[in-house]
């Protein structure tokens, strides 16, 4: 009696549920919790930080170098405005000179030490000029430069190549490589048939 009560009872009981496989979800979460998994993935965000880190870098070296460039700039040509102005006055010393006689300079001895004080005077400017990386451009002789000489006339029948300055009305000036002032010059010109393949003309218009 009590065995046949038994297997009724087991009969009672509900089935349990088969197990279930796991879903392609669960797997590949499980795959990506894996440590291997884990390391690629910092390794990656390192080396993605380590190349922000040196983009950043790079920039900060960069804007370094542009302000000491500046920074230099502003100290080289610091003077520049100050030295066009002085100009002039190296101008009217040259002047003043080129418009003695010569036989004023033989002459009186109060008028030769005054000549010679013109002179030195003159001297000691274009010196301090050159210790600022100030020099004067004198190019006769040369060839026509239109980035430091502005031409004012030209002159047929020199004897010099076209385009060959052959005469200087004022001297110009450059300081380090910045152009202060062009110097103006007269320029030989070119006859039509010249096949030098020099400058047969120059533009004294600018």
């Amino acid at each position: 009696m009590m065995e046949e009560e038994r297997r009724e009872a087991e009969e009672d009981m509900p089935e349990t549920e088969e197990e279930q496989p796991d879903s392609p979800e669960t797997e590949a979460v499980e795959a990506e919790s894996t440590p291997e998994a884990r390391i690629a993935e910092l390794e990656a965000e390192l080396a993605a930080t380590n190349d922000r880190m040196l983009r950043l870098l790079a920039e900060t070296e960069n804007i370094r170098r542009r302000t000491e460039r500046e920074r230099e700039d502003t100290l080289r040509y610091a003077a520049s405005s100050l030295a066009k102005d002085i100009l002039n006055v190296a101008d009217n010393l040259h002047r003043a000179l080129a418009a003695i006689p010569e036989e004023l300079r033989e002459g009186d001895e109060t008028v030769k030490n005054f000549i010679v004080g013109v002179e030195m005077t003159e001297k000691e400017l274009l010196a301090g000029f050159e210790k600022h990386g100030i020099q004067q451009i004198l190019p006769l002789g040369e060839k026509f430069d239109y980035e430091k000489h502005q031409a004012m006339f030209e002159l047929e029948n020199t004897d010099q190549p076209p385009g060959t300055v052959v005469e200087l009305m004022q001297p110009g000036y450059i300081m380090h490589d910045r152009l202060l002032r062009p110097a103006m010059v007269g320029v030989a010109k070119g006859s039509p048939d010249d096949s030098s393949g020099g400058i047969e003309h120059v533009d004294t218009t600018a």
